[in-house]
């Protein structure tokens, strides 16, 4: 396992993402989307996750919303979840904070999708990835890059080739589900839990605002690096 080059720090914005080993899905259906939604909750707090009374595959998706985390490890402001690998955009909130979260995540999950699927052996392809904030430039284009991954799902070529059509693009964002998409167009839902919203930089001050950064990187034809 490569180790990972790069030190987090308090009150910094970190991009990341992993993706399941040799590429394959790490979500089959939509049950395993809500759960990792679930769990993105339920990790977040300095409290050790139990495993057999929280994270039992029967567990009703709104009841794991309903457990009390005390202080949080770190603070959500974006999040997306593909087929095959995930996207969140995090705050280090404690020391440390990053490591043991995404740490209690990617185990909880694992856990989870391996019993449901009857395998073993590792999920994901090797410890999570992640890229420093640096700029506010950065770091507002990652409220675009990273909601705007499921435009893929029914336009795989538009970063290449141009949207084909618009308004069904930003139809279909609205209605993706396992995004922070919705919350951010002000959506009222349980999954807005995940979110701190007050720690989230001040690039928007309207669902509007917001709306018209995320269209207009969607005319964008290459992804910036």
């Amino acid at each position: 396992m490569s180790s990972r080059k790069i030190s987090f720090s308090v009150g910094e914005y970190y991009h990341i993402y992993n993706r399941g080993t040799e590429k394959r899905a790490i979500f089959i259906d939509g049950h395993d989307h809500r759960r990792f939604v679930a769990l993105l909750y339920v990790c977040n707090s300095v409290k050790p996750v139990d495993m057999n009374t929280h994270l039992q595959e029967g567990r009703a998706f709104l009841e794991l919303f309903g457990i009390e985390r005390e202080e949080t490890l770190v603070d959500i402001v974006v999040y997306c979840l593909m087929q095959n690998h995930f996207h969140i955009l995090i705050r280090e909130k404690t020391e440390g904070g990053i490591t043991k979260f995404m740490g209690k995540l990617s185990t909880a999950y694992s856990m989870y999708f391996n019993n449901k699927n009857a395998r073993t052996g590792s999920l994901f392809e090797g410890r999570f990835k992640a890229k420093y904030a640096n700029t506010d430039e950065y770091l507002k284009y990652l409220f675009a890059y990273i909601h705007l991954n499921p435009v893929k799902i029914i336009d795989p070529k538009w970063k290449e080739n141009g949207i084909h059509d618009r308004v069904a693009a930003q139809n279909f964002l609205k209605d993706y589900e396992y995004s922070s998409y919705p919350d951010w167009q002000g959506e009222p839902r349980t999954e807005s839990k995940v979110l701190s919203s007050d720690a989230s930089p001040e690039y928007f001050e309207t669902v509007k605002e917001f709306d018209d950064f995320v269209n207009d990187w969607l005319t964008f034809r290459e992804e910036k690096t």
